[in-house]
């Protein structure tokens, strides 16, 4: 057992301070109740947090303000390797991530193809949520975040200021991709995928 969690362990202390995980990640070294033991007297000695049941974090400290809560990407990609399933940002978070919105929202949504999930971690929420194979489609480019956030503007609420500064600070590469996925966008999205994209040939 002790073999496990110093195996365990240094698996942890090999990773950026920051990281979510499940038991999953560590049972290539031992039994599901072996690791179960090995995180628990990890958790006891300080080294990580529990979370919430069957998801921990390796925490980040702050000098001033102590440990530091994970981020809404590192839940969601902890509980994604579990269930082996795909993620995608959606909505007011999409838009926050591409610079669309200064406001974080408190109830961060992820699409997925894989089960539905729930967090709650300190006053912050972590959704997934199951979605259409349409939205999926694109999961892990930049192309369906950005679809993602203008979707949530709304074609109403769009206008020159987010196409240019979209345009601005997208790379050529993206704005390729997105020109290329915007059979994935809904029709009213079309004329401003293009007007992103227009310097971009496809």
């Amino acid at each position: 057992m002790q073999s496990i969690e110093n195996r365990v362990l240094a698996r942890i202390q090999g990773k950026s301070k920051g990281i979510c995980f499940t038991p999953k990640a560590f049972l290539d070294l031992g039994s599901p109740e072996a690791v179960r033991i090995a995180l628990h007297r990890l958790v006891k000695r300080g080294t990580i947090r529990r979370l919430t049941r069957g998801l921990y974090d390796f925490p980040k400290q702050h000098p001033n303000i102590g440990f530091l809560s994970p981020s809404p990407e590192e839940i969601a990609k902890a509980l994604s390797i579990r269930d082996a399933s795909r993620l995608q940002p959606s909505g007011a978070y999409a838009a926050n991530l591409l610079g669309l919105s200064e406001q974080v929202p408190a109830r961060i949504v992820f699409f997925t193809d894989g089960p539905a999930r729930h967090v709650r971690i300190g006053r912050q929420e972590v959704i997934l949520k199951n979605t259409t194979t349409r939205n999926m489609a694109t999961a892990g480019r930049i192309s369906a975040t950005v679809i993602q956030a203008l979707r949530h503007l709304g074609v109403k609420q769009i206008n020159d200021q987010h196409i240019a500064y979209l345009r601005k600070v997208l790379p050529k590469n993206d704005k390729v991709q997105l020109k290329r996925d915007r059979i994935y966008a809904p029709g009213w999205m079309h004329r401003i995928i293009d007007a992103i994209a227009e310097d971009c040939d496809v």
